[in-house]
């Protein structure tokens, strides 16, 4: 898994690149939660990653606790089908913020 963070409009977008399972996601928790203390608005993008496990499930859940606790926002985009499938069989699909593409994850 590689990372790469971007700002746009005020905006701290990381691209997320590769699995996200134990092994990746640690890694995943500390450049989402370092990116999210720079900015009000974080947006992941997630369009190339093709898996996702309990784990990768936990640091983003850990994530949008930290978003909420410190009132700001994180919008997670480009979920491919089975990435999605996870978040909607967990119930966690209605408790992230999800947007189809970068440009509605900017305007939400």
């Amino acid at each position: 898994m590689k990372t790469a963070t971007r700002e746009q409009t005020g905006t701290t977008i990381v691209d997320v690149t590769g699995d996200i399972d134990m092994g990746t996601s640690p890694d995943l928790r500390k450049t989402l939660l370092e990116s999210l203390k720079k900015t009000p608005r974080l947006v992941v993008n997630l369009r190339e990653v093709k898996y996702v496990d309990s784990s990768g499930i936990a640091s983003l859940v850990e994530v949008l606790k930290e978003a909420r606790n410190k009132e700001k926002r994180l919008v997670l985009f480009g979920l491919n089908a089975a990435v999605r499938d996870v978040l909607q069989l967990t119930r966690l699909a209605r408790i992230f913020e999800i947007r189809e593409t970068e440009e509605e994850a900017l305007q939400a």
